[in-house]
């Protein structure tokens, strides 16, 4: 009898954890890497931030902390969603995790019974289906087109759910493709969503200052108030803020909901450590301008990649509203072989030759559930963009 349980089965590695690890495998041997493959911004945390933390420490604020975060995050957390969010909330309705996974874990384990389905548009960030699959849930992806700009389409998202739907997972701007839904989509999703009042959304807005060329972010919550009750709004300080090692997610909802998340927070991490939290408060209510600054740098990233990835014969590029992704569709080279000799049936193909051959790291498609594509991550330095790029170039002029 293995001691591995069965719910483990079905359960796969993170795709973009399993590229990176492989790119260190590599470097470890001296062989100079492009990096291309984590989602993890390249600046530092917030002075302001990391300084909060210390004087917590000093302080002596080293405790067992609240199972829901402390009240201070949590006043924190309202403003921040008054703010840039026009929602309001009390302290019952908000609850703090480790990382946004964490949320959307405890939250899958709080509400899905053996069975429940919950659709997500795909491409999709690679834990969405494996953290429902754990939870005991069916993962229901439904395909957002690239010639839809991987935007979800009202017809596509209706003809997915059932009466065993329970949730709607909403991510835009989205890992991997970085499309961001509009006021008028969002609202079209809304108005399938008021169809099926039984049907609960969850809002995954990590990305959610991550957005260019005047693009206005907005959440299902707030497009949709009569929404607002079957609505889980979840973001944190990883991506906009540049604190991914620090681990601190939150969400907002309906105060039975968020009683549950809490109850299951206390079972599986016994709340986040203070120092976090005491970072986290000064990120969100500290100066804002930073936020406006690394997005200015972000899309002189994004235009750069753009660019150069398509003067590359073989691939096209669609143009994101947001995060720090691109997603290029490689249908051009499937069936070509490399100058190393491997043939190129798949985006998992290509990603393989491409980091063994001109180590270069990247995600391939099939990971976010869409082929054939491959995932870029332009959260590193112009330097190493140009020498990825440069090397991605080249990889593809070499195949036959």
């Amino acid at each position: 009898m293995s001691v591995i349980a069965d719910r483990l089965k079905n359960v796969s590695i993170s795709a973009s954890a399993a590229m990176t690890q492989r790119a260190r495998e590599l470097a470890a041997k001296g062989i100079k890497v492009v990096s291309l493959s984590s989602g993890e911004p390249d600046f530092p945390s917030p002075a302001h931030a990391i300084e909060a933390a210390h004087a917590a420490a000093l302080a002596g604020d080293t405790k067992y902390p609240p199972m829901d975060g402390t009240p201070a995050l949590k006043s924190a957390i309202i403003r921040k969603f008054k703010r840039d969010n026009n929602l309001d909330y009390d302290a019952s309705q908000i609850v703090v995790s480790g990382g946004g996974k964490q949320v959307i874990f405890n939250a899958m384990l709080a509400t899905c019974n053996p069975g429940d389905e919950v659709v997500i548009p795909t491409p999709s960030w690679v834990s969405y289906a494996d953290i429902v699959k754990f939870a005991g849930g069916v993962p229901v992806a439904v395909p957002c087109h690239e010639q839809a700009g991987f935007k979800l389409r009202p017809e596509d998202l209706e003809a997915a759910i059932t009466p065993r739907t329970k949730w709607l997972f909403l991510n835009f701007p989205n890992n991997p493709t970085g499309a961001a839904c509009s006021r008028a989509e969002m609202a079209a999703i809304a108005e399938v969503m008021l169809r099926h009042p039984d049907v609960w959304i969850m809002t995954d807005d990590i990305y959610e200052h991550l957005v260019y060329d005047d693009f206005q972010f907005c959440t299902m919550a707030e497009v949709e108030p009569r929404l607002y009750d079957r609505v889980l709004t979840m973001n944190g300080v990883s991506k906009a803020y540049a604190m991914t090692g620090w681990r601190l997610g939150f969400c907002a909802g309906p105060k039975d909901l968020i009683s549950a998340i809490s109850n299951v927070n206390g079972q599986n991490g016994g709340g986040i450590a203070t120092l976090t939290q005491a970072a986290a408060t000064a990120a969100l209510d500290g100066p804002q301008d930073l936020l406006k600054e690394r997005a200015t740098i972000y899309k002189e990233r994004r235009d750069f990649v753009l660019a150069k990835l398509s003067e590359v014969e073989g691939l096209r590029c669609h143009r994101p509203e947001g995060a720090f992704y691109i997603y290029p569709n490689i249908s051009g080279l499937i069936g070509k072989t490399s100058k190393g000799g491997r043939k190129i049936e798949t985006d998992v193909d290509f990603v393989m030759a491409l980091v063994e051959e001109h180590h270069v790291a990247t995600v391939q498609g099939a990971a976010y559930g869409m082929s054939p594509f491959f995932r870029i991550s332009y959260a590193t330095s112009m330097e190493k963009l140009g020498e990825g790029c440069a090397r991605i170039a080249q990889f593809c002029k070499d195949m036959r």
